[in-house]
C-alpha cells in the first residue's frame, strides 16, 4: 500500500516533574518561519487558530505500555522546538488507578523504554562514538506512594543504573518475559547470524574499497534504503534480578532464527508487533523465505523455544497471504494472529486465526465478519479476544467470545452466525490495546481534534453473553496536548453519505473557524484525496496530512472515502482493482456535487484539490480529464504516479502493481488496463496550475515520476512548481521539511484563489 555513551546517566536521563508545554514564543511566528527560508508568504496565525507551525511544535505522544501490576503505564513523547531545531524526547509515567500527575522523564539522547517489573523501567540508549558505539541498558527505579498528607506522588528518586551492554548499537524492539527472565529483541546481522561479529564485518564492509551494491535477487532497495548485506533477526538473552536487587544482562545472545533464512521483524515497518513472548516460547511472523519478496506478500507464523533449544515450527497452513500481529494468551496455551487469504494483495481482508497449542488445532475465528482485524489481545483467562479494527472511518475496540476449539484445523469452523466481534468503543482511532487484571483494558486513542492520549476501559467481563457493554466505562488518563490546544477552534468533523457509483459513500467535512451557515460563496473549498488507494480518511490525528490544518487556514475541507477505501467492507476496498481511473472518480464527482449542492456557503470559483500517493495519481488523472468539470483553480500532487507502466518496473514492492493493474506491465491484461488508466496518456489535456512535491528517497514511487510530470507541465506552458526533498521518503517527516511543505502548499493555493 502506498502510501539511540552514557557517561553520567543523570545528564542523559534527566529526572523532572511534569512541566507544561512551552508557551507561544514572544517573537512573531513569521520571523521564526523565515529562519527556514520562508519569506514571501505567511500562514494564518492567531491564538484561536491551529497553524502548520502549531502542528510542527505540538507534542507527539506514542502508545501506552502498562506494567504487570496494571497501576502504571509509560508513554513515549517527542516535541520539536523551533528555537533550537531539535526534537526533544521523553517518556511519561502515568498512573492508571490514581489521580497523581504523570511524571515526565526527559531522554536527552532518545532511546527505547520498557518495563522490567512493576517499579523498574529499562532504558536502552546509544553509548560511545564511531566504531565503539554500543547499546547500553539502564534501569530506572520508580517510586509510587501515598504521602502523609494523603496525596499519591510519582518520583524517580535514584539515578539510572547500568544493567549491561549489547554488542552493537542497533539492538531494538525489546520484549521482556518477567516469568522466565529472558529479553527478546531484534538486531541486524550478516549471513553468519553472529551478533558478536557484526562490528568487525561492518568495518570490513565500509572499507571494502568501493561503494557498489550488487544484487542477484530482489529486494535491491526497499521503502527508503538500499538493501545491504545485513538482515533483521530475533535474539534472546537472560535478564534477571539478583539477590542483591541488581539487574544483570547475560552475555550469551542466542539467534533464535539462525539457519532458517527467516528475517523478523518484517521490513520496512515491522517492530514489536511482529512477535510476542511467553515464559517459554516466541511466536513471530516472517516473509516466506522461498518466495521472491518483491512480488509476494506471503508471510508464515512460527513458534520457537525462547532459549533457542529447538528449531522454529510453522503454525500457519502454508496457503495464506500476509500474516500480522501474532500474540500469545496469558496462559501460553493459545496463539492468535491476523491472516490474509491472497498472496500478492496487502489489503485483503485480515481475518483472525486462533491456534490451540495444546490440541495442535488452528481455526479461522472471523470468517463471517466483513472487517479487517488489526491488533489482538487475549483476556486474562483466555475466554475473550479483544481486537482493533477499522469500521466506518473509525478504529474501534471489539470483543468476541472464543468458542471451543474445533476437533481439527479449519478455515471455516461451524460457528454460530451471531458469533461476531462487538464494538466497545465508537469514536477516534484506537491503538496499543493491552488487557489488564480486574476487567480493565488500556488503550491509546487519537481523533480528528487531538493526538494520542491514554484511556482505560473498566468493568469488562470474561463472559460476553448478554448486554456486556452496559456496565463498561471509559476513562481518560492523560491530556498530553490539552493545554497547547486550549482555545483552538478545531472542528470535530462531520460525516456525510451519498450514493456513489455502486455503493453508499462516506465523506468528512471539516469547517473553517467562524463558519456561518447562510453566508453564500464565502469560503474557498479544498478536496483532499487519500492514498493507498486502500486507505481511508478516519477520525484520527495526523502529523502530515491533517484536515484541521487545511480548515484552519480558511478552507472548507472535504475528504471523501471513494471506491477502494477501507473500513466500509471488503467489497468496496476490492472494487478499485483494475479500476483506478473509473469508479473512484465517479464517486468523487458525485461527492463533490453533493457538497456544492448542499453547502451554498462555499465558493466553487475558489476550489483546489490535493492528494498524495494514489491521491497524487488522482490529481494527475484529474489534470487529464477536464470533462470531470471539478472547476479546480490549482492542484497539488505529492509523490503521485505519472507513468503507471514505468511504475510497474521501478517500484520496490512489485506485488502491489501486479495486483492493482492485472499483472506485470508486459502482461496483456495489465497492458490493457494501463492503456485506459495511465495519466501519462492524457498529458495533452493538462492545463491547471499544479504544485508537485516528490522526495529522492521515495522508492515506492521514484522521484522521476514527479520530475516527469513537472517537465510535461513546463513544456505545455502550464504554471507549475517542483519541490524536491532529497532526504525524505514517501512521507515528509522532518519537522523543518514539514513546515516548508505546508508553506509551499498554502502559498500555491493562495496564488491562484487569492487571499481569504
Amino acid at each position: 500500500m502506498w502510501f539511540s555513551g552514557l557517561g553520567l546517566p543523570v545528564s542523559l536521563l534527566g529526572l523532572v516533574a511534569q512541566v507544561p508545554l512551552e508557551p507561544r514564543p514572544a517573537s512573531p511566528a513569521a520571523d521564526m518561519v523565515a529562519s527556514y527560508g520562508i519569506k514571501d508568504f505567511n500562514f494564518k496565525e492567531g491564538a484561536e487558530l491551529f497553524s502548520p507551525i502549531d502542528l510542527v511544535k505540538l507534542a507527539r505522544p506514542g502508545t501506552a505500555t502498562a506494567n504487570s501490576a496494571g497501576d502504571l503505564c509509560i508513554v513515549s513523547l517527542s516535541k520539536y522546538s523551533l528555537d533550537d531545531k531539535k526534537n526533544h524526547k521523553s517518556i511519561f509515567i502515568a498512573p492508571i488507578e490514581s489521580s497523581a500527575q504523570p511524571l515526565e522523564v526527559p531522554l536527552a539522547n532518545g532511546g527505547d523504554a520498557f518495563w522490567l517489573d512493576t517499579r523498574t523501567i529499562a532504558h536502552a540508549v546509544d553509548e560511545g562514538e564511531g566504531k565503539d558505539k554500543v547499546k547500553a541498558l539502564y534501569g530506572l527505579s520508580v517510586k509510587f506512594e501515598t504521602e502523609s498528607g494523603g496525596a499519591t506522588v510519582l518520583s524517580t528518586p535514584e539515578s539510572p543504573v547500568l544493567i549491561g551492554k549489547f554488542p552493537t548499537a542497533s539492538a531494538s524492539n525489546f520484549r521482556f518475559s518477567g516469568k522466565s527472565n529472558f529479553l527478546v529483541f531484534s538486531d541486524n546481522v550478516f549471513p553468519d547470524g553472529d551478533l558478536r561479529t557484526v562490528k568487525k564485518q561492518d568495518e570490513e564492509w565500509e572499507n571494502r574499497g568501493d561503494t557498489a551494491f550488487v544484487y542477484d535477487e530482489t529486494f535491491e532497495r526497499h521503502w527508503d534504503e538500499w538493501v545491504g548485506p545485513k538482515r533483521s533477526t530475533l535474539f534472546s538473552v537472560t535478564l534477571s534480578k539478583g539477590k542483591d536487587g541488581k539487574w544483570a544482562l547475560g552475555e550469551k545472545f542466542v539467534n533464535l532464527l539462525n539457519g532458517t533464512k527467516h528475517h523478523a521483524p518484517v521490513e520496512p515497518f515491522g517492530g514489536t508487533d511482529d512477535f510476542d513472548v511467553s515464559s517459554t516460547h516466541v511466536v513471530y511472523t516472517t516473509k516466506d523465505a522461498e518466495l521472491p519478496p518483491a512480488w509476494h506478500t506471503k508471510q508464515n507464523v512460527y513458534i520457537v523455544d525462547i532459549e533457542g533449544k529447538s528449531k522454529p515450527r510453522e503454525l500457519t497452513s502454508g496457503k495464506q497471504g500476509a500474516t500480522h500481529g501474532p500474540v500469545f494468551s496469558q496462559q501460553g496455551d493459545k496463539a492468535a494472529w491476523t491472516e490474509l487469504d491472497l498472496d500478492g494483495y496487502e489489503s485483503d481482508r485480515a481475518k483472525v486465526v486462533i491456534y490451540d497449542l495444546k490440541k495442535d488445532v488452528r481455526y479461522t475465528l472471523t470468517q463471517k465478519w466483513d472487517r479487517s482485524a488489526a491488533e489482538l489481545a487475549f483476556s486474562p483467562e483466555g475466554k475473550v479476544l479483544y481486537l482493533t479494527a477499522g469500521d466506518l472511518a473509525r478504529v474501534k475496540v471489539f470483543a468476541i467470545t472464543l468458542p471451543d476449539t474445533p476437533k481439527e484445523s479449519t478455515t471455516h469452523p461451524n460457528l454460530p452466525d451471531d458469533l461476531l466481534p462487538e464494538a466497545i468503543t465508537d469514536s477516534g482511532a484506537v491503538s496499543g490495546i493491552q488487557v489488564l487484571s480486574n476487567g480493565r483494558l488500556v488503550f491509546t486513542r487519537s481523533s480528528l481534534t487531538a493526538p494520542n492520549d491514554v484511556f482505560v476501559l473498566r468493568n469488562l467481563k470474561e463472559d460476553l453473553v448478554g448486554e456486556f457493554k452496559k456496565d463498561i466505562k471509559v476513562e481518560q488518563l492523560t491530556k498530553f496536548t490539552a493545554d497547547a490546544l486550549k482555545g483552538k477552534t478545531l472542528n470535530a468533523g462531520e460525516d456525510f453519505y451519498f450514493d456513489g457509483v455502486e455503493h453508499k459513500i462516506h465523506g468528512w467535512i471539516v469547517k473553517p473557524p467562524g463558519f456561518k451557515a447562510g453566508e453564500k460563496k464565502k469560503y474557498p473549498i479544498i478536496l483532499l484525496i487519500h492514498g493507498g488507494p486502500q486507505g481511508a480518511w478516519e477520525d484520527q490525528w495526523s502529523t502530515r496530512w491533517n484536515p484541521q490544518v487545511f480548515a484552519q487556514q480558511g478552507y472548507f475541507t472535504v475528504a471523501i472515502n471513494p471506491t477502494g477505501s477501507t473500513t466500509f467492507g471488503q467489497e468496496l476496498t476490492d472494487a478499485i482493482r483494475e479500476n483506478w481511473g473509473s469508479k473512484p472518480f465517479d464517486d468523487l464527482r458525485k461527492g463533490w456535487k453533493y457538497v456544492l449542492d448542499n453547502f451554498p456557503e462555499v465558493d466553487p470559483n475558489k476550489a483546489v484539490a490535493a492528494g498524495a500517493s494514489w491521491g497524487g495519481y488522482a490529481i494527475n488523472w484529474i489534470q487529464g480529464h477536464p470533462e470531470y468539470d471539478f472547476g479546480f483553480k490549482a492542484l497539488f500532487c505529492h509523490d503521485g504516479v505519472f507513468d503507471a507502466r514505468y511504475n510497474g518496473y521501478s517500484t520496490d514492492e512489485l506485488f502491489f502493481f501486479n495486483h492493482e493493474w492485472g499483472g506485470r506491465p508486459w502482461d496483456s491484461k495489465a497492458q490493457e488496463t494501463i492503456k485506459k488508466y495511465n495519466p501519462v496518456e492524457f498529458v495533452s489535456n493538462w492545463s491547471t496550475p499544479m504544485l508537485i512535491v516528490h522526495s529522492s528517497k521515495d522508492y515506492r514511487l521514484p522521484e522521476t515520476d514527479g520530475i516527469g510530470a513537472f517537465h510535461a507541465l513546463q513544456q505545455l506552458g502550464v504554471p507549475s512548481r517542483l519541490v524536491i526533498f532529497p532526504d525524505e521518503n514517501h512521507w515528509v517527516q522532518n519537522h523543518g521539511n514539514s513546515l516548508k511543505w505546508h508553506y509551499e502548499v498554502f502559498r500555491w493555493f493562495e496564488k491562484y484563489i487569492g487571499e481569504h
